[in-house]
């Protein structure tokens, strides 16, 4: 389970240090190496919810295995791809493939609780987020090592010998059949899926290039919305529940804080490393270096608290955290000593690691246990719909390169999103339940 699941971070993370030297090689400005992001969490937005609704339906065993073996499938592809469009391509198969393990995952915890009677495994739920962590926030510093030993390449390649370790593991360790399932839940609910694919690919094309030439991409957006809600509230085992939804209040506050906090935690960690590389002239592994205090931190902090399940406190601190961090980056310049982005990033690292774990443990609390897997694919897909949100910003704000500038206009945005996400937390009084003894 943990090396599935962090099959999508370490390939996200990773990448954060590769944008410059990818766009050098290709002659590629960071608006267009900012897709090598977009396409890697469209897939994955689109992805998760999708593969999650199989996972209920089928059981893990067979999803983990199809996606882990596309992850090794596509981490080749780029390692050989000629050109910048092929390595997107490679991504997308990439964010599909990377969408199974977690809720496969998620699926299995929930399954091995009602089969023990333990309400909340919440050891386990620890052990998953801190591993998430812990490869999303060192894998900066591994991208940029990996980097010094053989060039960008290698950042892929590392997905073959990953792909096969899950396999392997899988094919050993995962349940062969899967809880006997009603027919009809078995019945995949194609034209949803379809709906919810088209909305938020045609909202997340525009987000990427906002123009009035492209306005008539919101126009589809809002029909395929329309019509995916239409849809889904008249079939009687539709893909995403929205009638479950509509009355479940804290779930859908869980997923509008994970919008907020992933927007920001995305935008800062490829927005900062490319300006660390571009205007600070840092090499990828010097820029790794720089951001090892966020690792420490966001490590910290997840493990010292993961023995808690209340989330409020979490979140309160988290968002605070969150907010100073974001300020600090107003303070950066070409001519800031080293120490300064590096206590930038050990700040931020003390919020990432705090509101990830608080969000999952929500997410667990509250999502309907028959829909566990999707609910979990729903959590993903919105932090995933933050990090294209903080991929649109990064290509609005550097058009022409990493410049200060663009990081101050950032950092702004950056705090909106952090008020935001505090605000909602202090409003949410459900979350006064959640773990309280």
């Amino acid at each position: 389970m943990v090396l599935g699941s962090i099959l999508n971070p370490i390939n996200s993370s990773m990448l954060a240090v590769a944008l410059i030297p990818i766009g050098a090689a290709f002659g590629a400005p960071p608006s267009e190496t900012a897709w090598l992001v977009t396409a890697l969490y469209l897939a994955t937005a689109v992805g998760q919810p999708v593969i999650g609704r199989f996972v209920d339906a089928y059981g893990p065993r067979p999803l983990y295995l199809a996606g882990t073996a596309l992850v090794g499938v596509a981490g080749l592809m780029a390692v050989f791809a000629p050109g910048l469009g092929l390595l997107i391509v490679s991504r997308v198969l990439l964010g599909i493939g990377t969408s199974a393990a977690y809720p496969a995952s998620m699926y299995l915890l929930r399954s091995e609780a009602e089969r023990t009677g333990l309400r909340n495994p919440g050891g386990v739920l620890a052990v998953l987020s801190i591993s998430n962590q812990v490869i999303a926030v060192i894998g900066p510093s591994l991208g940029g090592l990996l980097i010094a030993l053989g060039g960008w390449h290698l950042i892929f390649t590392v997905n073959v010998p990953l792909s096969l370790a899950c396999l392997v593991l899988g094919a050993l360790r995962l349940p062969r059949r899967p809880e006997p399932r009603m027919e009809q839940e078995r019945r995949a609910d194609l034209p949803g899926m379809v709906l919810f694919a088209g909305m938020l690919t045609s909202f997340m094309l525009f987000l990427m290039e906002p123009d009035l030439r492209h306005v008539y991409l919101v126009a589809v957006a809002a029909v395929a919305g329309a019509g995916f809600a239409w849809w889904e509230l008249r079939r009687e085992e539709p893909f995403v529940d929205l009638r479950v939804l509509r009355g479940n209040a804290p779930l859908l506050a869980t997923y509008g804080r994970q919008v907020l906090a992933f927007t920001t935690s995305y935008a800062f960690l490829y927005g900062f490393t490319q300006w660390l590389e571009d205007s600070r002239s840092l090499s990828p592994s010097q820029a790794g270096l720089v951001l090892l205090p966020l690792s420490a931190t966001a490590i910290a902090a997840t493990a010292l608290t993961s023995r808690y399940a209340e989330v409020r406190g979490k979140l309160l601190v988290g968002s605070v955290v969150q907010i100073g961090g974001c300020a600090a980056l107003l303070s950066l310049h070409p001519a800031s000593p080293v120490w300064a982005p590096a206590a930038v990033g050990g700040v931020v690292g003390v919020s990432q690691g705090l509101i990830g774990l608080a969000n999952q443990n929500a997410l667990y609390a509250q999502a309907d246990p028959a829909r566990m897997g999707s609910s979990a694919g729903l959590l993903r897909t919105f932090m995933y719909l933050g990090a294209l949100l903080a991929s649109a910003a990064n290509a609005a704000f550097y058009r022409d390169g990493a410049t200060t500038d663009g990081l101050h206009h950032l950092s702004r945005l950056l705090l909106v999103c952090s008020v935001a996400l505090l605000l909602l937390t202090v409003a949410d009084r459900s979350l006064r339940r959640v773990g309280a003894r």
